[in-house]
């Protein structure tokens, strides 16, 4: 097998979901309605807060965040498969893949960051609901979202610029639909030891950091709520938390299967599977989680697509 620098390389083929010429409109007619959706979606969830006075508050300030990352990690992965599909050519540039996986690392690892800052948000304002107003300052919910892109922007960059030591071998088809940084190590035919060490050390720690916030966040809430007397006052704190919680499973259950996916071994099309579950699916439903489990947003919803001003 032939070797090859990455300032050599052509660019990379990526085969998708599947290769038959048949399924191709299929899969294109999925894909195209998924991206409607997810960007229609968060796109009302952003125009309802920003309309409606009543939803000024930090937790729809980092909601309306988490919708702008959905739209940005959609943008990312699927125009590109739609351009592949409609040219009938699903090669990628070299540059083009490196960006693609630099892109995104950081709207993913700026999604989990904000799940983490919606945890704490709700722990402040159920735990310590008199000083709620004090803690969450404004300036502190917009220090933490440019804190969150920084750092996700800094281990996106560190990963992606590692992959510029490697070599390539000549044949480079990527089983998948967009450029994965795994994926796009394992066409590599130089060593890629401190590359995994990298991403077992990095990741642990980026993940783990906000997922042990979220955690702490939610040990600390369900224990106020169990402290509320009437049945009436849990369930009116709780479900304040019930929409962040959907989500938080969505998000963390789909990494954890895409991790599976990758350390069992199994046929390519699962792990292409596993990856749209974690990159195309959880930005599509966000939306209607938050839509239909909120009160607050539904009535916000319904007043921006009706004209209606908020009062």
């Amino acid at each position: 097998m032939e070797f090859t620098n990455h300032t050599t390389v052509a660019g990379f083929f990526l085969v998708g979901l599947t290769d038959h010429p048949e399924l191709q409109p299929l899969i294109f007619s999925l894909f195209f309605s998924i991206y409607l959706v997810t960007i229609l979606g968060n796109l009302l969830i952003i125009l309802a807060v920003s309309s409606d006075l009543h939803l000024h508050t930090p937790m729809y300030f980092f909601l309306s965040s988490l919708s702008f990352t959905d739209i940005c990690t959609s943008t990312t992965t699927i125009p590109k498969v739609l351009v592949n599909i409609q040219a009938q050519d699903h090669s990628i540039s070299f540059a083009g893949c490196l960006t693609q996986v630099c892109f995104v690392l950081v709207f993913g690892g700026l999604e989990s960051c904000l799940l983490a800052a919606m945890a704490y948000d709700r722990y402040v304002a159920i735990c310590h609901p008199l000083r709620y107003t004090a803690i969450m300052h404004p300036c502190l919910c917009v220090l933490m979202v440019i804190m969150s892109l920084l750092v996700s922007t800094m281990n996106a960059l560190l990963h992606s610029l590692m992959l510029l030591t490697l070599s390539f071998c000549t044949y480079l088809e990527i089983p998948h639909f967009f450029c994965e940084l795994v994926q796009v190590m394992k066409m590599a035919c130089s060593d890629i030891n401190t590359n995994n060490l990298l991403i077992y050390t990095v990741t642990t720690v980026f993940a783990g950091v906000p997922l042990s916030g979220i955690i702490f966040s939610y040990i600390q809430i369900v224990s106020s709520i169990l402290r509320i007397p009437t049945m009436k006052g849990r369930y009116k704190a709780f479900s304040t938390c019930g929409s962040h919680l959907s989500v938080v499973s969505l998000f963390y259950g789909t990494a954890f299967g895409v991790y599976m996916s990758s350390e069992v071994a199994g046929s390519s099309t699962k792990n292409v599977v596993a990856s749209m579950m974690y990159i195309v699916i959880p930005q599509m439903l966000n939306p209607f989680i938050y839509s239909l489990r909120n009160r607050e947003m539904k009535g916000a919803l319904g007043r921006l697509l009706l004209g209606r001003p908020s009062l």
